[in-house]
């Protein structure tokens, strides 16, 4: 049963001006190591982190409390779907809750955008 649906979409150019400004300390406040590898590994590595940014906006919109940017985190499965990840605290609760997440992202030259569905488990 679905128990929570998020959305958020990001503007590029505002990620690309961040980045401009604070590129250490915005990358290490708020992707882990591993996204901020991935995501420079692209020509452009903008609309990736951007996608990245509002799925851990849209996982908190589906989240009853407030958690930490880098509670939340996007992996890449061997088929190259992401899906999230996050910390010891929020894994404790999914599991007690029998809660799942699923993530989508997309992203154009412009804007990023991410939906996080969470359900419960069925039985």
């Amino acid at each position: 049963m679905i128990r929570a649906v998020g959305l958020d979409v990001v503007e590029v150019d505002r990620i690309r001006g961040v980045l401009a400004r604070h590129p250490t300390r915005f990358l290490a406040r708020h992707f882990t190591v591993d996204e901020v590898a991935y995501c420079e590994s692209l020509v452009d590595p903008a609309p990736s982190l951007a996608a990245r940014f509002a799925a851990k906006e849209a996982f908190q919109k589906c989240w009853p409390e407030r958690h930490g940017w880098r509670d939340v985190w996007v992996e890449r499965t061997a088929g190259g779907a992401p899906r999230l990840a996050w910390s010891t605290e929020i894994e404790t609760v999914m599991q007690r809750e029998g809660w799942v997440a699923h993530v989508s992202l997309t992203h154009t030259r412009d804007h990023a955008a991410a939906v996080v569905v969470m359900e419960t488990r069925a039985g």
